[in-house]
């Protein structure tokens, strides 16, 4: 009798862990990023100018934190620390700028209890611009950029806590572009962001 209680009492235990795991609305992730511009600025000097603004590529680290509000319904806040980019102006570089760019995005979780869990989703970014050295300090972004974010991606189950990240990203992100006071071109960095990372279910 004494083993027949011990049993129903860890199949208990387990069941209870079990949906505990499944039922914590917090799931964190740590991506690694790959940040792929979109390189379409304006031409420096107006219509006709062959001169164009590119903002560099590159591999950045990322933090996000999830909500389920339901085992559909989710919400993620993206985050990373300040990520220097180069700026290079016809091929030749003339400076760089940083930029912290926190995500918050809605999703939907297609497959919330199989071991493939595809998402959807959409939200905004918001784009802050810190360091701007332009031209040896004649050039400045005049603001802030604040736009649309489409994501799609999928969530692979390793066990009831743990799974690996696929993320895609596209963002809306923007800015006017000053030399000498005056605007000379619209940069339109707008990335592609491809994320491959870990997450743990609470």
């Amino acid at each position: 009798m004494s083993k027949s209680v011990a049993a129903v009492l860890a199949a208990l235990t387990l069941m209870t862990g079990h949906a505990m795991a499944e039922d914590s609305p917090w799931l964190v992730r740590v991506r690694a990023v790959h940040v792929d511009t979109a390189d379409k600025s304006d031409p420096v000097g107006g219509a006709g100018a062959a001169d164009r603004i590119h903002v560099s590529n590159k591999t950045i680290p990322e933090f996000d934190v999830s909500y389920f509000f339901t085992k559909h319904i989710a919400t993620e806040l993206i985050l990373t620390y300040p990520q220097k980019h180069d700026v290079s102006l016809d091929g030749a570089n003339i400076g760089s700028v940083k930029e912290l760019p926190p995500t918050l995005t809605l999703q939907y979780h297609f497959a919330p209890d199989a071991t493939f869990r595809p998402y959807v989703g959409a939200g905004v970014n918001y784009t802050t611009f810190s360091k701007v050295h332009l031209l040896n300090g004649a050039g400045s972004l005049e603001h802030d950029s604040f736009g649309l974010a489409l994501q799609a991606g999928a969530d692979v189950a390793i066990d009831q806590h743990w799974s690996i990240n696929f993320d895609l990203k596209k963002v809306q992100m923007r800015s006017d572009v000053m030399i000498g006071g005056a605007k000379a071109s619209r940069v339109k960095i707008d990335p592609v962001l491809l994320g491959v990372g870990i997450g743990y279910r609470f």
